[in-house]
């Protein structure tokens, strides 16, 4: 909205210093800086009035014995609500609202977190349950559908099924090659392909996030990384001089995203300020399956899905040890013919406990330690991520 006031201010009357909001960089500055600002500013009393005007705490299942359990039982939930609001309104004030990109990103982040809302909400009506799993995958899957669809046939977006290889030095791919096989048809029918693999990335990004929030401060903290990181990539691929040079896909107007990413990186390490070891608040579904079917919309759109194994390798490794627990419960009991309700030998487990951040809890790591090694590994991956515009 800044944006269209001091445009006209500038045009009309020739304002002093309002060309500078022309400049993607100054709104991206200005967004991060509003989007803290309203974090740090709406932190304290949100927390208050979650506990005392409306009670809800999280729901901590205290007989798993993990490190401060019991406390954490008694801190408010939903602050998610936080993290949307400090997302959205910096991002109508310094966007272009006429792009497209940035509407899908809106979008994107209201429709999950509608999804995480309900399912709290639920949480805290009507018993630990929630929202059902299948509706949770359902609001994700109508996502990436909407999301794939709109990529692939909206007017302002160029070169709807491209993406970048990394490592690879003619690294640009076109996903009508998947289908290439049909012959003539495949020009036509390439976009089922696309939108199906937009669904697959969206449905496993999202829950990947949501269980990696599961102790203070490792959502948010991995989040604002994978955040920064995408905020550069968005830049680059929306400039026509760093795109040449880098050799990568070209997309002109994505360079605006950096005004919602930069957003969504200072709301990220704004409730990072209240959700360090001992939290104050959680961000519950509302927050942990909207961060991660942002960072998936996001990626998708600048064509950069392919690194996301990279970028977003601690989801990866998180959600690959509840994989990896499953499986390896289900065999043994199988085996052994464990009857219901037995469960299955901690020594016999894969891990001591899943999502792997928990397993290094049992083992006595501190949970501080387990925050900070993650975050370590996230920023290393994302410079690692980074460096793949020119390693190939």
């Amino acid at each position: 909205m800044l944006y269209y006031l001091f445009d006209w201010l500038d045009k009309a009357f020739d304002f002093p210093g309002a060309g500078v909001f022309q400049y993607i960089s100054f709104r991206a500055a200005a967004s991060i800086v509003t989007s803290l600002f309203i974090m740090l500013a709406l932190g304290k009393p949100f927390i208050k009035w979650m506990q005392n005007k409306l009670g809800i705490m999280d729901e901590v299942r205290t007989e798993l014995g993990l490190e401060g359990a019991a406390q954490k039982a008694k801190t408010p939930t939903m602050g998610g609500l936080l993290i949307l609001t400090a997302i959205i309104v910096p991002t109508l004030l310094f966007a272009k609202l006429d792009n497209i990109y940035v509407l899908i990103m809106i979008g994107t982040t209201l429709w999950m977190g509608l999804v995480g809302f309900l399912d709290d909400y639920l949480k805290k009506t009507r018993g630990k349950a929630g929202l059902p799993g299948r509706y949770k995958v359902i609001g994700q899957v109508l996502l990436g559908l909407a999301v794939g669809l709109l990529i692939t046939f909206h007017p302002d977006i160029n070169q709807p099924l491209k993406t970048t290889i990394p490592f690879v030095k003619n690294n640009e791919f076109d996903y009508t090659w998947l289908v290439s096989w049909m012959g003539d048809w495949a020009v036509d029918y390439a976009w089922i392909i696309y939108v199906a693999i937009v669904i697959f990335i969206v449905t496993a990004v999202s829950n990947a996030s949501n269980l990696t929030d599961g102790i203070d401060g490792i959502a948010t903290g991995v989040a604002a990384v994978n955040g920064g990181a995408l905020a550069l990539l968005a830049w680059v691929s929306g400039n026509v001089i760093m795109s040449s040079y880098l050799n990568i896909v070209y997309l002109p107007n994505i360079g605006e995203l950096a005004v919602f990413s930069t957003a969504f990186v200072g709301a990220t390490l704004g409730f990072l300020w209240f959700n360090t070891h001992p939290a104050e608040i959680f961000m519950g579904d509302t927050g942990s399956l909207a961060i991660g079917g942002i960072i998936a919309v996001f990626a998708v759109l600048i064509r950069k899905e392919l690194l996301l194994p990279v970028l977003c390798g601690i989801y990866l490794v998180e959600d690959l040890s509840v994989i990896i627990q499953t499986s390896g419960c289900k065999r043994y009991r199988r085996k052994h013919k464990l009857p219901v309700g037995v469960p299955v030998p901690v020594e016999k487990r894969p891990f001591l406990m899943s999502p792997l951040h928990h397993h290094y809890q049992k083992k006595g790591v501190a949970e501080e330690k387990v925050v900070m090694r993650f975050i370590i590994i996230a920023i290393l991956l994302a410079i690692f991520t980074l460096s793949t515009l020119k390693l190939r």
